[in-house]
């Protein structure tokens, strides 16, 4: 077994470039890459010597309207042999894609189908991009802070025979 290696040194050494920050919070690790550079560096990640982070837990989507770029994509990341984690985000404007990891993180397929249905961010060279949640025909992606809501009054003890006069069902 290789000794651990710490993998903000590793990946400074390895993808000077591709890093575009580091963030430190609460014990837990931020690295910020260019979408270019994704698949190589998670490559690195997945196979490199004392680190092996062999485990994709989760892969989300996040919409920061009205910053730009306004999206972002995290991967959180665990090495089971060494116990250490990592999130790799990536930050992306509308009109951008970001390169699939399903051939490195098999489980990432899923993940990224619930992204893009959710948020409408394309990932190329995904095997399967197509709607995971919402069914073929829905119109937008929910998630987005501009999708429009729809409104129903929450109905409580205090607005209850209000809220019941309106109901479709009291009509007629």
């Amino acid at each position: 077994m290789q000794p651990k290696r710490d993998p903000v040194t590793s990946l400074r050494e390895a993808f000077p470039d591709a890093i575009q920050e580091v963030v430190e919070f609460r014990g837990e690790t931020t690295v910020y890459v260019t979408p270019a550079a994704l698949p190589e560096v998670a490559r690195f990640l997945r196979d490199g010597d004392g680190l092996l982070f062999n485990f994709l837990v989760s892969v989300v989507g996040v919409d920061y309207l009205p910053e730009q770029p306004r999206f972002a994509v995290a991967y959180h990341l665990y090495s089971l042999l060494y116990g250490h984690q990592l999130r790799l985000k990536v930050r992306l404007n509308e009109d951008e894609a970001v390169p699939s990891v399903t051939p490195i993180w098999p489980t990432a397929n899923w993940q990224e189908r619930e992204v893009y249905d959710m948020f409408g961010i394309p990932f190329t060279g995904h095997p399967d991009l197509r709607r995971i949640l919402m069914p073929v025909d829905w119109d937008g992606h929910p998630q987005r802070k501009d999708y429009p809501l729809g409104y129903e009054t929450v109905q409580f003890s205090f607005n209850f025979d209000e809220i019941e006069r309106n109901k479709p069902y009291a009509k007629g």
